[in-house]
């Protein structure tokens, strides 16, 4: 159970438990707005959160002589940087998503806007998502950024649209920045006359429709205010170039260490153990249930990977409701409820990782709590944390005041979730009551789980899902990895270094960066390495020959 004392002299607290300052460094989070947070064993009385806005750029207060004791003066911090990006029927989902999970990752505010009648949007590969916007609601908006996803009939609904024409011309005009990824550049920029005398790529098959003086073959093209890049397997970087233009190098590496990229080294992409065919003599069923709160970057590429191999893939809901609000806003419609998905048999059930929307909101209502007042909280979760008071009290102290506290209270419950029980939390937020972890408590998703196991079926899960195969027992004498914060938690042996492991018939991967290549492992098991080769060139992703 978890267990809190508020105390309200920070002052003492400090002076009990002394220590050197700490340095951690984590990407800035969109704050939320005013809710009580209840926790079974944890609660606080009712509080009215503060919104406050952050900026990158370093503020300095102006020296001011004063005559008066009692004179103060104010800094008001910048607004947020403003984004848009423009989404339409047939825009690359992949594509899309990414550049909004990474941007809001970094503190930026993006919207996103249909060019559509309506909001809801059938994207490249089938994926429903749901604009926060329409253009038209655009217009008199500065952007600091407009970021046009790729994808086909997408770029040219883009091309289509008057109002999307007229922002995104004003936007180069007034110099600032722009950017387009795969069909994007060709289709949708190139009509509109914004890559006269700009360095330009985008996707193999469309590069024969750049200005051939001024098209390059490299992943990431930057010039001037313009960037551009090829395809989905570069959207990662496509996106964190961006966020170097609008928020600095240092913020950059920060996102980039948040979604676990890292640079080419000796440890193998993929390392399977107990190896076993995964022969289906029929088109490959394969269900992914999805909830509130789930990692829409992870969703959406295996989603769209599947799909580009022709494999049948079902997104189930195991919520009330057919779209979910994915962990960085996204919103997505599922194709139908696990209650009715639960009819059918899967050769493979993938669950992406997935922290409900609720924890979420509560966690930074608990830390803008923290952080507003002179109140310190002491948390304790038998038998995990029992005895740790001082050292948690130490961190609380060093942190609760950090500008990346939020994505440290983040990782904080990450480490903490596997090792409480499901009776052990409930959250209470406007709105209703709600189960904190519905995949951990869906009981349908369990039956469909254990079934799997006994029938001889292939199950994975991404990123710190494992805990829930943990819970299930399917993790027993397995080899697997997962999300850095859970993976040392789990009963199964890890394996170092891997960003996909398959032990038999359970495929697991670290996840975010690594979707990808968790996706292609399962093309390649189920098709062949030449099908998973094949996808990977549409995807204009690096994959080996052999």
């Amino acid at each position: 159970m978890i267990t809190c004392s508020l105390v309200t002299s920070n002052e003492t607290m400090e002076s009990l438990f002394s220590a050197s300052p700490l340095k951690f460094s984590y990407p800035k989070r969109k704050q939320p707005m005013a809710a009580t947070t209840k926790l079974r064993s944890l609660s606080c009385a009712p509080f009215a959160v503060q919104q406050r806005r952050t900026s990158t750029a370093t503020r300095t207060a102006k020296p001011t002589t004063t005559l008066a004791p009692t004179t103060s003066t104010t800094t008001t911090p910048p607004s947020k940087k403003k984004v848009l990006v423009p989404i339409g029927f047939g825009t690359e989902e992949m594509e899309a998503v990414i550049l909004v999970g990474v941007l809001r990752r970094a503190g930026a505010d993006v919207l996103v806007a249909s060019v559509e009648p309506e909001l809801e949007i059938e994207a490249s590969a089938g994926t429903r998502l749901v604009a926060d916007t329409c253009i038209s609601n655009c217009s008199n908006v500065i952007f600091d950024l407009i970021a046009l996803p790729g994808g086909m009939p997408g770029s040219a609904r883009l091309r289509d649209c008057e109002i999307l024409r007229k922002i995104t011309s004003k936007q180069a005009e007034e110099k600032r920045l722009y950017g387009a990824i795969c069909a994007a550049p060709a289709v949708t920029l190139q009509p509109w006359g914004l890559l006269r005398r700009k360095q330009t790529t985008g996707h193999p098959a469309f590069m024969d429709k750049l200005p051939t003086f001024w098209a390059v073959k490299s992943n990431i093209q930057v010039s001037g205010e313009l960037t551009t890049s090829r395809g989905p397997g570069t959207a990662f970087e496509f996106a964190l170039s961006l966020v170097e233009q609008l928020f600095g190098e240092s913020v950059t590496k920060e996102v980039g260490e948040m979604l676990l990229m890292r640079a080419d080294d000796d440890h193998p992409k993929k390392v399977e153990f107990n190896k076993v065919e995964w022969f289906v003599d029929h088109l490959p069923h394969v269900l992914i249930p999805v909830a509130n709160g789930s990692e829409e970057i992870e969703v959406v590429t295996i989603v769209d990977i599947l799909r580009r191999a022709k494999v049948d893939v079902v997104v189930a809901s195991v919520e009330k409701s057919m779209q979910i609000m994915a962990c960085r806003g996204t919103k997505i419609i599922a194709d139908k409820f696990i209650d009715n998905a639960a009819e059918s048999v899967y050769d493979l059930i993938i669950l992406p990782v997935r922290l409900h929307k609720a924890i979420y909101h509560d966690l930074e209502c608990l830390g803008n709590f923290l952080s507003n007042s002179h109140v310190l909280c002491f948390i304790t979760a038998t038998p995990w944390i029992n005895g740790m008071g001082p050292p948690l009290v130490r961190l609380i102290l060093h942190l609760r005041n950090s500008k990346f506290w939020h994505a440290i209270l983040l990782e904080m419950i990450f480490s903490v979730l596997p090792h409480i029980s499901e009776e052990g939390m409930t959250l209470n937020f406007q709105g209703g009551v709600t189960g904190a972890e519905r995949l951990h408590k869906s009981k349908v998703l369990k039956k469909l789980l254990k079934e799997q196991e006994l029938a001889g079926r292939i199950y994975g899960a991404i990123c710190s899902s494992l805990a829930v195969l943990q819970k299930q027992g399917l993790l027993k004498d397995k080899r697997a990895t997962a999300h850095p914060s859970v993976v040392r938690k789990l009963t199964s042996e890890e394996v170092v270094g891997a960003r996909v492991v398959i032990d038999g018939k359970l495929i697991s991967s670290r996840g975010l960066t690594s979707v990808t290549d968790f996706a292609l492992a399962i093309v390649s098991k189920l098709f062949g390495h030449a099908r998973a080769r094949s996808v990977a060139e549409g995807l204009v992703f690096e994959y080996p020959r052999n």
